[in-house]
């Protein structure tokens, strides 16, 4: 499997005006068709007093399933547009649907592509964007007295710290990409002087956050 496959960080919904008519812009992240296809029917049955629902989706490591739906608009101008936004920034394993609410005022054919697309690419700005990369979730147990040290040192590192839990001791859950593990491990030794539980889980594909341009 592939080390960098980017897919949007969490289900997200956003809503534009242009032009008086309501583009609400909702994405997910999907790892089928069929979750893809449920997705869109749900936002579909949410809206059916809309005047148009149109989506995209890609799924696969190499999006190998791309479809699209104008749902009644011209068309070109607005299943296409979704989906090469997906296309443009990478989103794999993603479907968006954009529901229109017609306002009274017609948009031409470069005003629709320009208002489903923008709605998308909106959308997944907002919501962020992930990069799924081969890791170890970890669990990094230490006294009370070395916490300092060891948080002050993780900000200045690559390894993402996604939990704290507080006991006798505390524990870091700490995700550390496979390539960088043997420098995770020099990192606990040169901190703790040795002095550290690890518990170490299976490389796994995990998320990690992305700027979206």
């Amino acid at each position: 499997m592939e080390n960098h496959i980017i897919t949007i960080k969490q289900e997200y919904i956003i809503e534009n005006t242009i032009n008086k008519s309501r583009f609400i812009a909702h994405i997910k992240p999907v790892k089928t068709e069929e979750e893809a296809k449920a997705f869109i029917d749900e936002v579909k049955k949410e809206h059916r007093e809309a005047t148009h629902n149109c989506s995209a989706y890609t799924i696969g490591d190499n999006m190998l399933i791309q479809k699209a739906n104008d749902d009644g608009e011209p068309s070109g101008t607005a299943g296409v547009p979704m989906l090469e936004i997906l296309k443009k920034l990478e989103t794999h394993d993603t479907a968006a649907v954009v529901t229109r609410y017609f306002g009274g005022i017609k948009l031409g054919t470069g005003g629709l592509i320009r208002a489903y697309s923008g709605a998308v690419r909106d959308a997944i700005k907002e919501g962020g964007r992930v990069e799924l990369r081969n890791a170890f979730p970890t669990t990094v147990t230490i006294s009370y007295d070395l916490t300092g040290k060891l948080e002050y040192e993780l900000q200045s590192t690559d390894f993402i710290l996604r939990d704290t839990v507080y006991t006798d001791k505390v524990s870091y859950k700490i995700d550390v990409l496979e390539d960088d593990f043997d420098d995770f491990i020099n990192f606990l030794n040169r901190i703790t002087a040795g002095k550290y539980e690890l518990e170490k889980g299976e490389a796994t594909r995990l998320p990690f956050d992305i700027e979206t341009k």
